[in-house]
């Protein structure tokens, strides 16, 4: 029920009691918000992490799904004696199964549905909002107060929240003469069980609502919706959608703005009288003192003037390189923080739309994922701060001549760190982000050569001419899935084939390309089958290398580059195999790679050739 109280709660995992072959969890036994799908004979489509022994990758697990005329029931096996986990469902309304690391002394999650907390339903109970982005989900509408206080702090937010002062509902005498009011909220997945009425505009639609004791909301997008009840599973918009309710509330709990109008005139006249003063006193000052405050303290994005950045730039007279959408250049905060400054390229957008796009990749934090400290946007001017990396981009140690030589153990665990980044952008960010992008010159690395994926929300902030530039960006052709070629829509396994492609130059130190006439990606796909791994490195690499840690690598990007999107796996597998959480299978060498190791060689050679030119 909550983490204080084993009693039964208002989650429920069961086989679905309409007869198809599946399991569901509901709430409060009469409201089903998530399938398994039905049983294929090996496996639930919903739940490819827990797939069969028998496919990729290779789990711990075996499955057996029964159902006859006499019984029906689903059992899963632990197959290594090794491997401790367990299944529960908890006060979060989420089935989970947890695999016990030893090295960490901690349970840790291998598998989650449904995946975002607000697809929970009833999760924050009546009167409230789930929010995917917070720290706590669950908040009360403005006007209500937590009905449990007790539960609501041990995890179990279903009891919801209750109203702290009752409608008026035509009764003006304990309202000051007045009548109830709406509170508006924006951006939202509109609540369960509203009745659609016919109303021509939005002030009808108010009137409507306002004329019935039991209206409680409204909302109107060119229908109009009441609800006349407590207001069930409203939600944050996940899906883009603009809805707006408006939940009534008594006069009381809202400001008066007709008994202040005069009140705010009169401070406004006042004010006047005093700003031309101050005025002329702020500008004199906040010159000097609005560069120096400049410091990233706070975690909020940092809103630059563009003046300010040539100064904190020296005029961009220190570039660092130029990338895929724009000339980068180096910086310094007040406080001496050095910083990155990237130019951008072929931005359309209008202003609002950039500092919407900026400001949700601004909330994005991951230890392997660059820090975006803050932007500037006047004008056509588009330009973004991130942290400085001191060690620049991986390209430039793989393949650099300057660049220091990494040994096999931090190539690995750079690898390993790429893919816990990615992984946080494609399923533990309120809305999945597909990078586009992944290769050795987006990969950069900080004093510890820790990785950090550079450029990811470049999809969003180019919009359509994305598309545009990734594909004529030399250096980027040889990591695009073939999806981007075929025209097929472009989901997280594209980001999983470039990252396979990536992981092969990881190996292997050297472009894929540069391998004696040979695409080593091929290589890898043939020895593997042969057990003749080492075959490709000289004894001096091979002895440096771990060879459990080259074998998962080598299999794990063959996995990635599979010509299906369906057979590559998920980010968040390939950090449990990197892990050696589990084990993973032989994979077959990929149609794909014959294709792509005839035109991708020479375009490497010849890129080589034009870079070592300039």
């Amino acid at each position: 029920k909550n983490l204080g109280d084993p009693a039964p709660g208002m989650f429920s995992v069961e086989i679905d009691p309409d007869g198809s072959n599946q399991y569901i969890i509901s709430w409060n036994k009469s409201v089903v918000y998530w399938g398994t799908g039905n049983w294929t004979g090996s496996s639930f489509p919903n739940m490819p992490e827990l797939s069969p022994a028998n496919t990729y990758p290779n789990t711990p697990y075996t499955y057996k799904f029964v159902n006859n005329d006499k019984e029906t029931y689903f059992t899963y096996n632990v197959t290594d004696d090794r491997v401790l986990s367990r299944h529960a469902i908890g006060v979060s309304g989420q089935t989970q199964s947890l695999v016990w690391v030893e090295s960490a002394q901690a349970w840790v999650l291998y598998f989650s549905q449904p995946k975002a907390n607000c697809g929970v339903y009833g999760l924050c109970g009546v009167n409230s909002k789930c929010s995917g982005s917070a720290l706590s989900s669950c908040s009360c509408l403005k006007g209500f107060s937590i009905r449990d206080p007790n539960s609501w702090n041990l995890g179990d937010q279903t009891a919801g929240c209750r109203r702290n002062v009752m409608l008026q509902c035509g009764s003006k005498s304990s309202a000051g003469g007045q009548q109830d009011r709406f509170y508006t909220i924006g951006s939202v997945k509109l609540p369960d069980k509203s009745q659609s009425i016919e109303a021509t505009s939005i002030h009808s639609c108010k009137l409507a609502c306002l004329s019935n004791c039991s209206c409680t909301a409204y909302s109107y997008n060119g229908t109009c919706s009441l609800w006349h009840s407590e207001l069930m599973n409203l939600q944050d918009s996940t899906d883009g959608t603009m809805d707006s309710i408006y939940i009534r509330l008594a006069a009381s709990e809202l400001p008066n703005s007709r008994t202040k109008k005069w009140w705010i005139i009169g401070i406004i006249a006042g004010g006047f009288a005093t700003l031309g003063l101050v005025v002329i006193v702020f500008y004199s000052l906040h010159g000097r003192r609005r560069i120096s405050s400049m410091n990233h303290t706070d975690g909020s994005l940092i809103t630059f003037k563009y003046s300010d950045l040539q100064i904190l730039t020296k005029n961009f007279s220190e570039r660092l390189g130029v990338g895929s959408f724009g000339s980068v250049f180096k910086g310094a905060l007040p406080d001496t923080t050095a910083m990155a400054v990237k130019k951008l390229e072929g931005v359309r957008q209008g202003e609002k739309q950039f500092r919407a796009e900026v400001s949700t990749i601004g909330t994005i934090h991951h230890i392997n994922l660059i820090q975006l400290l803050g932007f500037c946007s006047e004008g056509a001017k588009r330009l973004l701060v991130y942290e400085y990396m001191p060690n620049g981009s991986l390209d430039h140690h793989l393949f650099g001549s300057t660049g220091v030589s990494l040994s096999w153990s931090t190539r690995y665990q750079i690898a390993a760190g790429i893919a816990k980044g990615l992984a946080y952008l494609h399923e533990k960010c309120r809305d999945c982000i597909i990078h586009c992008d992944i290769k050795p010159q987006n990969i950069l690395l900080d004093s510890s050569f820790t990785p950090k994926v550079a450029d990811f929300g470049m999809a969003k902030l180019l919009g359509r001419d994305f598309s545009r530039v990734l594909t004529s960006m030399r250096g980027t052709i040889g990591y695009l899935a073939p999806e981007w070629i075929s025209g097929e829509a472009i989901t997280t396994k594209a980001d999983v084939f470039s990252y396979g492609m990536m992981l092969f130059e990881i190996i292997s130190g050297k472009r894929n390309g540069m391998h004696g006439g040979s695409f080593f990606p091929v290589l890898v796909a043939r020895e593997l089958v042969e057990g003749e791994l080492h075959k490709l490195f000289g004894s001096e690499s091979s002895d440096d290398m771990n060879l459990g840690e080259l074998d998962r690598a080598c299999k794990v990007a063959c996995w990635c580059v599979q010509d299906s999107e369906s057979s590559r796996p998920t980010m968040g597998e390939i950090v449990q195999i990197l892990e050696g959480l589990v084990d993973v299978e032989m994979p077959p060498v990929p149609r794909y790679l014959q294709v792509l190791g005839q035109g991708v060689k020479s375009y490497e050679i010849s890129s080589e050739m034009n870079q070592a030119s300039n």
